[in-house]
């Protein structure tokens, strides 16, 4: 495996960062999940568009530009030979000291790391998934807007670790005024009535997969609304539908112990499967480019 980091194309075993990096102490600096499909990198110019908006909120200068880094992006495709992978762009505040002041960290440092990624959840695209709604609330957008990916996602880990604990593949978050927010690496959306209900993105991130979804949604016909839910509309949906860059577009038929409309994925789910796998097969950024 071909990393870059700051400059050089390296060896697994030799891309290395120091103990010193901020990213690496506290969670300092921000990253993007992207796909690449049959030799294309779906939705790249929003992934990276997304990323410097991270930054930029963060007040993380990225070293290279966004021309520079999908180009990289490209490059270390290429030289894994890789025309379908997940890849894993990252900026971190760079070498600093053990102090917090990020003035000390003179040059944020850049890092793409592409693997090879099949189905996440395997089998349970035809069964459905089994969620469990965690006690950790979601960050409040007042302390770390949940719109910034940064590198410090242990509020995420933390609500995963409740959801193993319990029996669940995916984790669902509530914010602290009691609405619903997301997965632990995903958006969420409600089936009712034919029509598809979702938070709206001040508590949640803005997926890239959402704003797929929700194009999709619209172009076959369905009615979309972004509204406030909780827990009576988890419970009571028909169907029940998370998406992610990693996950793609996933049904959830169980959830803290009530199935989840017929306990299958439903027509709306399946409908926008099918038609999501389309998408990524025809569209994306070229990996050679020429």
């Amino acid at each position: 495996m071909i990393i870059y980091i700051d400059g050089k194309y390296l060896p697994e075993d030799q891309a290395k960062i120091s103990v010193f990096d901020h990213g690496f102490l506290y969670g300092d600096g921000v990253f993007e999940g992207i796909r690449a499909y049959n030799g294309r990198v779906f939705r790249l110019k929003e992934h990276v568009d997304r990323m410097y908006d991270s930054a930029k909120t963060i007040d993380l200068k990225p070293p290279i530009s966004k021309e520079e880094m999908i180009e990289v992006i490209c490059e270390v495709l290429r030289r894994n030979k890789l025309d379908n992978a997940y890849i894993r762009p990252i900026i971190s505040r760079g070498h600093g000291d053990l102090g917090l002041d990020p003035r000390k960290c003179p040059k944020p440092s850049v890092v793409v790391i592409a693997v090879t990624w099949g189905a996440m959840y395997g089998d349970l695209y035809e069964k459905g998934l089994k969620a469990i709604t965690v006690s950790i609330r979601r960050n409040p957008a007042e302390c770390m807007p949940p719109n910034v990916k940064s590198l410090n996602y242990l509020n995420n880990i933390l609500a995963k670790i409740e959801a193993n604990y319990k029996g669940g593949d995916e984790a669902i978050f509530f914010d602290t005024n009691g609405y619903l927010s997301e997965g632990s690496g995903d958006n969420l959306y409600v089936v009712k009535n034919g029509e598809i209900l979702t938070p709206p993105t001040l508590n949640n991130l803005r997926g890239i997969s959402r704003m797929v979804l929700l194009e999709i949604a619209r172009s076959l016909g369905i009615t979309v609304k972004e509204q406030n839910l909780g827990y009576f509309d988890l419970y009571t949906a028909d169907e029940l539908i998370c998406t992610g860059t990693a996950a793609e577009v996933a049904p959830i038929t169980w959830c803290d112990g009530r199935t989840i409309g017929s306990g299958k994925p439903g027509p709306i789910t399946r409908q926008l499967m099918a038609a999501f796998k389309t998408v990524t097969e025809k569209e994306g950024y070229p990996i050679n480019k020429k």
